[in-house]
C-alpha cells in the first residue's frame, strides 16, 4: 500500500520523487526503491519537521511513533489498521495533527477506496492534504472515527468479497462444464463490466439489476436462489464480523 500512494503520489504530479523521503529500515528494500523512483531521497530516519504518511503494519507503528516524534513532524496520515487518532497523539509530540485512513488495495492499480477522519488537532487543511494524497490512487470519503469500523467491513474488506465471489463464479461455471480458462475469462471480464456499469451509469444497484432481471428469465431463476437463502441478510453479516473484528484491533 506505501510503494502504491508513493508511486500514484509521483505519477499524478502530487510531486516529484526528489521532493520525497521514505524512511525504509532494509537495505534491500532501499536499493529497490531508488532505482524505482530516480531523486527519491531513501533513508533509515525521518526528515525533521516534515509532514508524514505512516504507512506500516499496526504492530510496528509503537515502534515508529516515537521517532516521528523525536522528528517533531507537524502532521502524520497514517494508514495503520486499528491504531487510533488518541494513540498516536499521545506518542507524538502536543498539538501534532494526525488524520487516520482506511484504505483498500485497488489503490494497488489506481482504483482504491480509502476513508480518513480527523484526530482531535486535525484541521480541514490537514484533511485536505490528507485527501490530496489518497486521491492519487483513488477516491476518498470524510468520515468520523468511529465509523472507520464500518468502512473497515464495507470497503476495507470489501474487495476480498469479490474475490471471493469470482472463485464462486468461476468454479461454478466449470461445474456447469466450461474450461477453467473460459470460466476465469467470463468471470473476470464479467465483474469488470459489471463494476464500470455501476460506476459510470449513476443508477442504483437495484434498479441496475432490475434491468438485466426478465421475467421468469434465467436471472431471475438465480436471483431466486440468493433470495431462498437470504443474500441479503449474509451479507450483512459478512459486514457485521469484519466491522466487529475491527472494533476489537483498536479496543
Amino acid at each position: 500500500m506505501a510503494e502504491a500512494l508513493l508511486g500514484g503520489m509521483i505519477a499524478k504530479g502530487w510531486s516529484k520523487a526528489a521532493e520525497l523521503h521514505v524512511v525504509e529500515p532494509v537495505l534491500e528494500r532501499r536499493t529497490m526503491l531508488a532505482d524505482a523512483h530516480p531523486g527519491l531521497s531513501v533513508g533509515v530516519a525521518p526528515v525533521p519537521q516534515t509532514d508524514a504518511v505512516l504507512a506500516v503494519k499496526p504492530q510496528i507503528a509503537p515502534e515508529v511513533l516515537p521517532a516521528l516524534a523525536e522528528a517533531s513532524v507537524p502532521r502524520v496520515l497514517s494508514i495503520a489498521a486499528g491504531i487510533t487518532t488518541a494513540t498516536m497523539e499521545a506518542a507524538l509530540l502536543e498539538g501534532t495533527s494526525v488524520v487516520r485512513s482506511m484504505p483498500n488495495t485497488p489503490a494497488l492499480v489506481g482504483q482504491g477506496m480509502a476513508a480518513i477522519a480527523p484526530g482531535a488537532n486535525a484541521t480541514d487543511a490537514d484533511l485536505e492534504w490528507a485527501s490530496s494524497i489518497l486521491t492519487a490512487v483513488g477516491k476518498v470519503v470524510v468520515v468520523a472515527e468511529p465509523d472507520l469500523d464500518a468502512v473497515t467491513g464495507v470497503s476495507g474488506s470489501g474487495p476480498a468479497y469479490v474475490f471471493h465471489l469470482a472463485e464462486a463464479l468461476t468454479a461454478a461455471g466449470v461445474a456447469q462444464g466450461l474450461t477453467p480458462e473460459v470460466a476465469d475469462t467470463l468471470t473476470r471480464q464479467t465483474l469488470l463490466g459489471a463494476a464500470a456499469l455501476l460506476s459510470e451509469s449513476g443508477e442504483d444497484p437495484a434498479q441496475l439489476r432490475i434491468n438485466v432481471t426478465s421475467p421468469n428469465g434465467t436471472t431471475q431463476a438465480g436471483l431466486e436462489v440468493f433470495g431462498n437463502n437470504d443474500f441479503m441478510d449474509l451479507i450483512n453479516q459478512v459486514v457485521a464480523a469484519a466491522a466487529d473484528r475491527s472494533r476489537e484491533l483498536g479496543g
